[in-house]
């Protein structure tokens, strides 16, 4: 069984003129169309597939500050309060509840990052409370054990990954935006240098501004037009148990495994940052630029295999814009679960929390999170294409920033004034030899 996720009908025929097009219907694209749309724009969104149905349904649903890098800190705050403005202004449910996040340790230096981060929060006016060997053991008595130590957030909180990007694509339909599945884009137009037009296997939609909000997609997309984007992939695989395990913690994160209660009751289980690595052309291109990254994260990484390859999302071809792309023979990229990671969650969550014995798995799923170099996301103006904007890479944070990366990109493409300083998230810092420090989470 693969992920779930909540089905929507969305609109038919496809606008001939539109003010802004959203390429891609993850939590990013669809975001960043709900603000255009609430700006009274005529906004169309383009997804090959369905909305939500690749990353942005396969994650584990953390809205967080904590343990935020600080380029990404600002866009996180301003995100949860995203969150929980999205339900009163459209009557939409997302999920979204601040449940706080409780992370435990009894591992020393892993608790001196913490207080490091912590140190670093209070200059950026976030709460977050270090926890003692016996308050991080009460908070955590589902596991029956004696922890060192612990970091409890109580603003931050998750959403349902199953439901958020539906609910906000029918907020769109609502404003007078369409929506459009099963509906891939080919390529772009352009005229004097500028953007004119967004080709997609329907029809062209003439538009002086767009934006690439395509997850794995983007690079290859970028390629097109002839912009290097450096992107990799990783495939993360997660499973779900049902709904029977009562008097456990809302979000839990240790080294070992994390553990997150669903909106049926069930929970998510996850080990954080393990991962295959599928070989692809585009890995082997950027693989140099991915070199820092790598020696930083090899321990959680282990040799994939060839799905990577299969699914076409990281290919170095050409194509044309009238015929068939890798996008319309792989609608949603639906890896396989590394199984031996699978086994390893679930006796891992066992161990942890006996009251899971009470349930079963109810399903299991793999995705490809995308990353840049620096772990950083690419959120701007296309400089060689004006009035083409990207919103990709954001190495398995898009979830909980997503509000705010929408926003952002919104800003961007109508000239307002931005919700964050957009200065780190500018595609052209991949210009220059390096690319600054890698993000610590």
């Amino acid at each position: 069984m693969r992920a779930p996720l909540q089905q929507i009908e969305t609109s038919g025929e496809l606008p001939r003129t539109a003010d802004a097009v959203v390429i891609g219907g993850g939590i990013v694209g669809i975001f960043a169309a709900y603000y255009l749309a609430r700006r009274g724009m005529k906004v169309a969104l383009v997804e090959k597939g369905r909305v939500g149905a690749e990353q942005s349904s396969r994650n584990w649903g953390w809205c967080r500050q904590q343990n935020r890098d600080a380029r990404e800190l600002p866009m996180a705050t301003r995100s949860l309060d995203l969150w929980q403005r999205f339900a009163p202004e459209t009557d939409e449910d997302t999920g979204f509840r601040r449940c706080g996040l409780l992370y435990l340790s009894n591992d020393d230096a892993e608790l001196a990052g913490w207080v490091r981060w912590r140190d670093f929060a209070r200059t950026a006016g976030v709460t977050t409370h270090m926890l003692d060997s016996a308050e991080a053991s009460e908070r955590g008595r589902a596991t029956g054990r004696t922890w060192k130590g612990g970091v409890f957030s109580p603003t931050d909180g998750t959403a349902d990954p199953s439901r958020a990007a539906p609910a906000v694509a029918r907020a769109i339909l609502k404003l007078g935006g369409s929506v459009h599945q099963n509906c891939a884009a080919r390529g772009i137009e352009t005229e004097g240098g500028r953007l004119s037009g967004v080709v997609t296997e329907s029809g062209t939609i003439r538009t002086k501004v767009a934006v690439l909000a395509g997850g794995a997609w983007a690079s290859s997309f970028c390629r097109q037009f002839g912009f290097r984007f450096p992107q990799a992939s990783i495939r993360s695989s997660i499973l779900s148990v049902s709904p029977g395990a009562e008097g456990l913690p809302d979000a839990l994160h240790t080294a070992g495994v994390s553990v997150t209660r669903r909106g049926d009751g069930g929970y998510t289980l996850a080990i954080s940052g393990r991962g295959r690595v599928d070989v692809t052309p585009q890995q082997l291109r950027f693989s140099s630029q991915f070199l820092a990254m790598f020696l930083k994260r090899w321990r959680s990484l282990a040799p994939g295999g060839l799905q990577g390859m299969r699914s076409g999302h990281e290919t170095l071809r050409h194509w044309r814009l009238d015929q068939p792309t890798p996008m319309e023979r792989m609608r949603i990229l639906d890896p396989v679960p590394d199984q031996a990671t699978i086994r390893l969650a679930h006796a891992r969550a066992l161990e942890l929390l006996p009251a899971l014995r009470q349930t079963r798995i109810s399903a299991s799923w793999a995705g490809y999170i995308d990353s840049t170099p620096d772990g950083v996301p690419a959120i701007g103006e296309i400089n060689t294409v004006p009035g083409f904007f990207l919103a990709a890479g954001f190495s398995g944070h898009g979830f909980g920033i997503g509000p705010g990366a929408g926003h952002l990109v919104a800003d961007l493409m109508t000239g307002s004034k931005p919700i964050v300083d957009p200065q780190s998230y500018d595609p052209r810092r991949f210009d220059a030899s390096a690319w600054g420090k890698v993000a610590d989470f």
